[in-house]
Parts: structure tokens; C-alpha cells; sequence
């Protein structure tokens, strides 16, 4: 099939952009990933490979290749499949995005990705407000706010961390285009929508309201205005632009904090309650009311995954038999609140510690570092502020057990690696062929 260069270059970034915004929505992202598949499997002929390319395909895949490589360790050959197909957007992704990396606009995928799920989510609000009256009136009469972040996550269809960790990318990248408008003296329509992009993705982050995401957001910006301090514009309008957003993010963080007094108690007593009750969290009155959320829980937690794994070393339990093998300790262990709700290990090294041994953190270090390293070399706010996010996200939560955690990083780790072979290869230069 023959198909202009021009067009597949259309066709491939309108892949790239539907799929980051369609992310949220596990079913659609997963038709759209298989039909991007599809397209470039049509054209496999455009792909070409050099070492360097190579090297950062399998960094990315890697989470993938060590379930293959400890495959044998699975008790149920079927459930061991399974597991596999939820990672294979970690093979897709880096063959056919880096194999491709000449073609990927880094920038303008950002852009409107940013802008594209800032609007979405502008219309679920809508949609949240029309269609659950009586959960807005529960919340403005300030009547369980603690659930409010959840239940609007839960009507889009998404875990609200997953649906946070998100959010907090696309509000730093916004701040960056807030920068970038007035370092380009941009027209001042777009400067005025720059910035009501990223107040209103700022938003989105506090309504969701988790607290990884919010303290990474806020780590995000300082790392974006530090890299605007360092670039060779103007200091003086960095500042000025600076020291506006600045006060307008106190601004509606104070608002919400006012309308939303439940915050001050989630960022105090709430998360650091019961400390001196790790690992026997029955002992507490009604656990699931008071500490469901709270540090004490995900220690409990990775005590439990802790043990388990040093009693299943080198090897691990596999990866089909984590959760089942998790959830057997917690019974066998007396711990019946962890048991009642089945909680997950909460923490990406410790899950692939149990599942695959010693390798598992190792990997889950290779994969997330070498985002690291791709925005450090790069010295790219945007990159390094992914890095942060998806680092931390995974030190409280687990998120390569999960498609909005697999497919996010791959999609997102993919785009990076090409824009770093961008600028490390000769662009008019094709990578030797392998």
C-alpha cells in the first residue's frame, strides 16, 4: 500500500495524540493502541533501527521482557498469558514510536494533549454536575468531601490516582506553555489562554484531590521555573510571569482549601494517624472508616509484601500469583482488614519484588530511571517533572499492575526517547539500519 510522507506523518501524530487523550479510557486506548499496531505493522517498511534505538526499546520494554523471562515461575500458564497482555503496550509503543522517532513532534503532541484533556475534563464537570445533582449538593453542604475526588474519578471511569497522576502531568506541561506564550511574546489572546488551560488543569488536580499528586504538581512548577530562570530570556519578564502565577495558584488553593476544610485534615492527621499500629491495623475501631487511606495502611501493607518476599527469594512468586499470594499472607498473618479488602502491595518495587525476585526492583529502577536520565540529558522541565511524578506515584502505588500506569509510561517514555534521539542524531541522517 502505498501512502504519501506526508500523510503518514499526519496519520502517525493524530495516532499519538487521540491515544495520550484517550488514556483515561482503558477500552477505547486499548481499540486505538491495537489499530496505531495495525497502521504501522501496514507500513512496517518506514522502521528503522539503529543501536541506539535498540538499546532504548528495550529499556522500555523491560518490565515485559522479564515476565518473559520468569515466565516459568507462574503456577497457572493462562493467568501468566494475562498478565503479559496487559504489558504489551510496552512492546507497541517503542517499536513503532522510536522506530518512527524522526516523525514525532514533540512539542505539539504536549500541546495538544494538554489543551485536548484539560477540555475533557471540562466537559465530565459538566457532566458530573448535570447528572449527579444530589453528590454536588452533598459537597457543597461540605458533607463527605473526603469521597469527592472518587466519585468524580469513578464517573469517568478511572481510579483516582491513576486519574491524578495524569492530571499533575498535564498542569506542569501547561505551566511550561504559560511560560513559553509570554517568552514568545505571543499575541495576548493566547497568553490569556495559556494560562486559563493550566489554572483550570490546576483545578482538576485539587477537585481529584490525592496527595502524591498535588505535592508532585507543585514540585512539578518549581522545576519548570527553575529551567526558566536557567534559559537565556529575559529574567525580569520569567519573574514578573512568575510571581502572577504564583498568586493566582495561592489564589484557588486557598478558595478551595476554604471550600473544602476536609484538605487540611487529609494533609495532617488523616495520612500520619495510628502510626504505632503497623501491621495490626484490627486493632483500630472500624479501620475502613478511619485509616482505609492513611500511611499506617500502605506500611501494613509493604511490611506484609516485605516478608513474603524474603521467604519467596530469588525468584519471586511470579507474576500471575502476586495479589493471590499477597491476600493468602494477610489471612495467614491474622491481618483480616487487609485480607477483607484484598489491598495490593500500594508500591511498584515491592510488587515486582514478590512477583519476580531479586531482577523486579532492578527492572522497575531501569524503567523509571531511564525517563530520568532522557530528561536530565535533555535538560527538559517537562521530562524530568514525568519522571518525578511517575517515581513517587510508584513509591505509594502500583501503576505497572495497571493499563493507566503500563500504557501511560510507555506512550509517554516512547515520545521522550524520540525526542532525545532527536536531538542526539543527526537529523538528516538515517539511523543505520540493523
Amino acid at each position: 500500500m502505498n501512502i504519501s510522507e506526508k500523510n503518514f506523518n499526519k496519520i502517525f501524530h493524530i495516532f499519538l495524540c487521540v491515544i495520550a487523550v484517550a488514556m483515561i479510557f482503558r477500552k477505547p486506548c486499548s481499540l486505538l493502541i491495537i489499530l496505531f499496531a495495525a497502521f504501522n505493522l501496514i507500513f512496517f517498511k518506514k522502521l528503522q533501527y539503529s543501536k541506539k534505538q535498540l538499546l532504548l526499546i528495550a529499556c522500555i520494554a523491560s518490565p515485559i521482557l522479564l515476565e518473559l523471562l520468569l515466565f516459568w515461575n507462574n503456577d497457572s500458564f493462562s493467568k501468566g498469558l494475562k498478565a503479559i497482555e496487559k504489558s504489551i503496550s510496552l512492546v507497541i509503543f517503542p517499536l513503532f514510536i522510536i522506530g518512527n522517532y524522526q516523525r514525532v513532534n514533540f512539542l505539539k503532541i504536549i500541546r495538544t494533549y494538554v489543551i485536548s484533556t484539560t477540555a475533557v475534563m471540562i466537559f465530565f464537570l459538566i457532566r458530573f454536575i448535570i447528572v449527579f445533582p444530589d453528590l454536588v449538593a452533598k459537597y457543597s453542604n461540605r458533607i463527605d468531601l473526603w469521597e469527592m475526588g472518587y466519585q468524580f474519578a469513578d464517573s469517568i471511569g478511572i481510579h483516582a490516582p491513576a486519574l491524578n497522576m495524569h492530571l499533575a502531568f498535564v498542569t506542569v506541561c501547561a505551566l511550561y506553555f504559560v511560560f513559553e506564550s509570554f517568552r514568545n511574546q505571543s499575541k495576548i489572546v493566547f497568553k490569556i489562554a495559556s494560562l486559563a488551560v493550566f489554572l483550570f488543569s490546576f483545578f482538576f488536580v485539587l477537585l481529584v484531590n490525592t496527595r502524591m499528586a498535588l505535592i508532585n504538581a507543585l514540585i512539578g512548577f518549581l522545576i519548570v521555573f527553575f529551567y526558566e530562570i536557567r534559559s537565556k530570556f529575559n529574567l525580569k519578564k520569567i519573574v514578573l510571569t512568575g510571581s502572577v502565577i504564583v498568586v493566582l495558584l495561592v489564589g484557588i488553593l486557598f478558595l478551595f482549601v476554604q471550600k473544602n476544610p476536609y484538605m487540611k485534615e487529609k494533609y495532617s492527621s488523616v495520612t500520619f494517624a495510628y502510626m504505632d499500629k503497623v501491621g495490626k491495623l484490627d486493632e483500630i475501631d472500624h479501620p475502613e472508616i478511619k485509616v482505609y487511606n492513611s500511611l499506617v495502611t500502605r506500611v501494613s501493607i509493604w511490611k506484609s509484601a516485605w516478608e513474603l518476599s524474603v521467604k519467596n527469594f530469588p525468584y519471586g512468586v511470579g507474576a500471575s500469583d502476586g495479589k493471590p499470594e499477597l491476600f493468602k499472607y494477610y489471612k495467614e498473618t491474622n491481618q483480616q482488614f487487609l485480607a477483607k479488602y484484598e489491598l495490593p502491595t500500594h508500591n511498584q518495587f515491592l510488587d515486582f519484588l514478590l512477583k519476580f525476585g531479586i531482577l523486579g526492583p532492578l527492572v522497575v529502577f531501569l524503567y523509571i530511571f531511564t525517563i530520568g536520565y532522557l530528561g536530565y540529558d535533555l535538560k527538559n522541565a517537562m521530562i524530568l517533572s514525568f519522571f518525578l511524578i511517575f517515581f513517587t506515584s510508584n513509591l505509594t502505588d502500583d501503576f505497572l499492575l495497571r493499563f493507566d500506569g503500563i500504557a501511560f509510561s510507555g506512550l509517554w517514555s516512547s515520545i521522550f526517547a524520540s525526542y532525545w534521539l532527536q536531538q542526539k542524531l543527526t537529523l538528516d541522517k538515517v539511523p543505520e539500519a540493523v
